[in-house]
């Protein structure tokens, strides 16, 4: 890349400006990154839209879009676990947000801390295989969710 390109005004606008523009994809959604504050570890990926964005900023917890419910959702609406934003990053093209949280109970809808309780491994002939961790379940969905 040129000299030049690297210092037009449209990326120094995008990548140092402090505006805050999100690039919201073709469905009008963000990628949402959520680790536990204290941890770090992620909890979840989701995504927001324009709404769910606003009210994560002006509430303090955390809301979603769903893609497969195609509505707004606050995080703990349902389960009561809640997600107290701490902080708010975006990243140096502004198409993912990452926000650092304090989790109530657990931030999977399985029951478990976090989504991510399965871990990439391979069995003796190579193939991929999933070897669950950290997935001891903190709530019963079905008591929970009503499932």
């Amino acid at each position: 890349m040129s000299s030049s390109a690297a210092s037009s005004p449209a990326l120094d606008d995008i990548e140092e400006g402090i505006a805050l523009r999100p690039k919201f994809d073709a469905a009008g959604l963000v990628t949402c990154v959520t680790t536990d504050a204290r941890s770090g570890d992620v909890l979840m990926v989701a995504h927001m839209n324009a709404e769910a964005l606003e009210k994560t900023i002006q509430s303090g917890e955390a809301w979603y879009f769903s893609r497969s419910r195609k509505r707004l959702w606050k995080k703990g609406e349902s389960s009561g676990h809640v997600q107290k934003v701490l902080e708010m990053r975006v990243d140096c093209d502004r198409d993912a947000v990452w926000i650092r949280v304090e989790q109530a109970g657990a931030a999977c809808h399985t029951g478990r801390q976090s989504c991510f309780y399965r871990r990439i491994d391979r069995d003796a002939s190579g193939d991929p295989l999933l070897t669950m961790v950290d997935a001891d379940r903190h709530f019963d969905p079905a008591k929970v969710y009503g499932k």
